[in-house]
């Protein structure tokens, strides 16, 4: 076994560190400077005429909120390895955030999280992030399909036919996936999964799905009231279908966090472009969505990497204990 000096393992992690936190603000400063779509000149104009301090002020505090809910999900998920203090959870959400910023749908933040804890709990680590990852992505579809067929009744942008056949497919989806869920590939079943999943305790599924709730309320009010900011008047409902729907769509395609702003763009340019609103106004709070949820906290979260340090190995019987 090839054992890499102190020095050297040092160096290595630093410049690490530096490429994780230099490829993050190089990939934030070029999707930002080199978007021909984004019109600068209306976007200082139409700041200027509706510039508010409170107004300001409330958006960035629906950005805190927005984190601040997700920090307080994964201190509560955590809690079932061993107590982290609201710091500590903050340091790993927002330090692996970084990590995953330019990695697909955020793979990297997986192992960011990992690599704060012994290396016995990775296991563990990874399949709380899951849970935690997941109970938004439910989130996510069961509003999504909420707005999608309040947007579509209002729009007719599928016929019923179609809308009845989607359902059709889901619901087959369904009982086949409850249907095999004991057969096992590779060690892994989908009824060793839900197995696993009761053996955290319920009050801490039951806390999770409150912070994810509220989460997905603060960030897609957080569209809906920057699109009020950009003078768009539409019903609440209209509004709030097509928000819910666009990030439903978005979240179900693959890409990068750092072009997480271009695909939720693209998706809302096709409905607002529906219901009337212009596409440079769609593209720029679309751009302001991701510049004060994703860029913002990777600023932070770049503090937290640049002062990470590698944990040594300590393993002991019950710590090893894997749970998949």
């Amino acid at each position: 076994m090839i054992t890499i000096p102190h020095k050297t393992k040092q160096f290595l992690v630093l410049l690490i560190k530096l490429l994780i936190v230099g490829g993050a603000f190089y990939f934030i400063y070029n999707q930002l400077a080199n978007n021909d779509k984004l019109d600068w000149q209306k976007f200082i104009v139409l700041f200027q005429k509706n510039q508010s301090v409170g107004g300001i002020a409330f958006i960035l505090l629906l950005s805190v909120l927005n984190r601040f809910f997700e920090i307080l999900k994964w201190q509560n998920l955590v809690e079932f390895i061993h107590k982290i203090s609201l710091s500590e959870a903050t340091k790993q959400v927002l330090g692996a955030l970084t990590a995953g910023l330019f990695t697909p749908n955020g793979v990297g933040e997986y192992a960011g999280k990992a690599l704060f804890f012994d290396k016995s709990n990775t296991k563990k680590v990874i399949f709380l992030n899951l849970i935690c990852n997941g109970i938004q992505m439910i989130l996510t579809v069961i509003f999504g399909i909420f707005g999608l067929l309040y947007f579509n009744a209002q729009y007719h942008i599928i016929t019923t036919q179609t809308v009845t056949l989607l359902f059709g497919m889901l619901l087959l989806v369904s009982i086949v996936l409850f249907s095999i869920k004991k057969i096992t590939i590779k060690g892994y079943s989908i009824e060793k999964l839900i197995h696993k999943i009761n053996e955290i305790p319920k009050r801490i599924h039951q806390k999770n799905l409150f912070f994810g709730l509220c989460r997905y309320l603060v960030f897609s009010h957080q569209y809906y009231f920057l699109f009020l900011a950009f003078d768009v008047n539409l019903p609440y409902l209209t509004l709030i279908a097509a928000i819910t729907s666009v990030y439903f769509l978005a979240s179900s395609l693959p890409t990068f966090q750092f072009l997480d702003f271009a695909v939720k763009g693209s998706v809302a340019v096709y409905f607002f472009g529906i219901l009337g609103v212009n596409e440079w106004i769609v593209i720029f709070i679309s751009t302001l969505m991701w510049f004060l949820n994703v860029v913002l906290p990777v600023t932070i979260g770049t503090y937290y990497v640049l002062n990470f340090k590698v944990l040594s190995p300590t393993l002991s019987k019950e710590e090893g204990d894997e749970i998949l």
